[in-house]
C-alpha cells in the first residue's frame, strides 16, 4: 500500500535539509513527502522550492494560515493541510528537528500495511550523533529515550502513522491549541482503536538544549497541559513533590533524616527511567540530570497551574519570531 509522509515547518532552514534527506532515503519509498510551510522568512521555503528538482517525491505547500498570526493551532493546521493534500490511504507524520533511519517508515507502518492496525506510534530518541548535556539530562521528562532500541509507548507526532480515514473520523488534529495537539489527537484516536507500538521506528530528535531552553520547553508543555485541562494526575504528583521537599527543609531544624530520604527519592526520580543508558555517562551529565529532575516539579506545577488559570500557553521559538 502507498504511504505518504507529511510534516509542517516554519523557519527551519537549518533542519530541513537533514529531514528531507533522511525521508527520501527509506527502504520503503514514500509515494510523496508533503511538507507545509507556514510562511517561513529564514530561507526554508526557498530551500524547499529548490529541492524539488533533487527530490521528485517532495511536495512543498506554502500556507500562511499555518502560522500563529493566522491560527491558534498552527502546527495542527499545518498537519491537517498536509494530510488533506496527501494522496495515500496511509499517512506517516514526521517532524523538523528530527532525522529518520532508513528502516523507519517500513517499521512504523508495517502493522497498518498488513491490516493488523490502523494507528501506530514509534516514539523518539535523542540523536546519538551530537547530543548536548542538557539534551540527555532532560530527555525522559519529555518522553524521549536515549537508546533507539528501547521500547516506548510515547505519543508524539514526530513518529506517528494512521489511515487517512481514521484521521478524518476524529476530525483531524485539533486546530484550537498551540501545543499538545498530538496528545489530544492520540486521545481521540484511542477511543476508536488500539495503537500499535512499532519497534525500531523512533525519530532521532536533536533539540540541542541548554539548561534555559530545556526549562522553557518544559514550562511551555506544562502551560499547555494546564490550558487544556489534561494530565491532572501529573500536576498532583509534582505539587506533592514540591510540598514534601519544603517540609523536609523545615524539618532540618529537628533532623536531617527527612532531607536524606528526599534526596534518595530525587535520585530515583532522576535515573530510574533509563539508568542502563547512563552507565557510561560523565559525572557532568549525571549531575545535570539530577539538577534538572529536582527542578521539574517546580517548573511543571507552577506553569500547569498558571495555564489552567490563564488558559494560554507559550508559542514555540519559530512562531515567536
Amino acid at each position: 500500500m502507498a504511504v505518504s509522509v507529511i510534516a509542517t515547518v516554519l523557519n527551519e532552514v537549518d533542519e530541513i535539509p537533514n529531514l528531507v534527506a533522511s525521508l527520501t532515503d527509506q527502504t520503503l519509498i514514500a509515494a510523496e513527502i508533503v511538507i507545509v510551510d507556514g510562511g517561513s522568512t529564514d530561507g526554508t521555503w526557498e530551500w524547499l522550492q529548490n529541492a524539488k528538482s533533487q527530490y521528485p517525491a517532495l511536495i512543498a505547500i506554502r500556507d500562511e494560515s499555518c502560522n500563529l498570526k493566522q491560527s491558534p493551532g498552527p502546527i495542527a493546521r499545518g498537519r491537517n493541510v498536509a494530510i488533506a493534500s496527501a494522496s495515500s490511504d496511509i499517512i506517516a507524520c514526521a517532524d523538523a528537528g528530527c532525522t529518520y533511519r532508513p528502516d523507519w517508515l517500513a517499521n512504523l507502518t508495517a502493522a497498518i500495511r498488513s491490516g493488523a492496525a490502523e494507528y501506530a506510534l514509534g516514539g523518539s530518541c535523542i540523536d546519538p550523533a551530537s547530543p548536548t548535556v542538557w539534551d540527555i539530562a532532560s530527555a525522559p521528562f519529555f518522553g524521549v529515550k536515549l537508546n533507539p532500541n528501547e521500547f516506548t509507548k510515547s505519543c508524539t507526532a514526530r513518529s506517528m502513522a494512521f489511515r487517512k480515514s481514521l484521521w478524518q473520523s476524529v476530525g483531524g488534529f485539533p486546530e484550537t491549541v498551540l501545543l499538545g495537539e498530538d496528545t489530544l489527537f492520540d486521545a481521540k484516536v484511542r477511543k476508536r482503536v488500539t495503537p500499535n507500538f512499532a519497534e525500531c521506528a523512533k525519530a532521532f530528535y536533536r533539540p540541542r538544549h541548554a539548561l534555559r531552553s530545556a526549562l522553557q520547553q518544559l514550562a511551555s508543555y506544562a502551560l499547555a497541559d494546564g490550558a487544556l485541562g489534561i494530565r491532572p494526575a501529573r500536576l498532583f504528583r509534582n505539587v506533592a513533590r514540591c510540598v514534601v521537599e519544603v517540609l523536609a527543609l523545615i524539618a532540618l531544624h529537628w533532623s536531617p533524616i527527612p532531607l536524606f530520604v528526599i534526596l534518595a527519592l530525587e535520585n530515583y526520580f532522576a535515573f530510574h527511567f533509563d539508568w542502563r543508558s547512563l552507565q557510561r555517562a560523565s559525572f557532568r551529565t549525571l549531575a545535570a540530570r539530577l539538577v534538572f529532575s529536582i527542578l521539574v516539579p517546580w517548573v511543571v506545577a507552577w506553569n500547569q497551574v498558571k495555564g489552567s488559570i490563564t488558559k494560554a500557553n507559550l508559542p514555540n521559538r519559530q512562531n515567536a519570531v
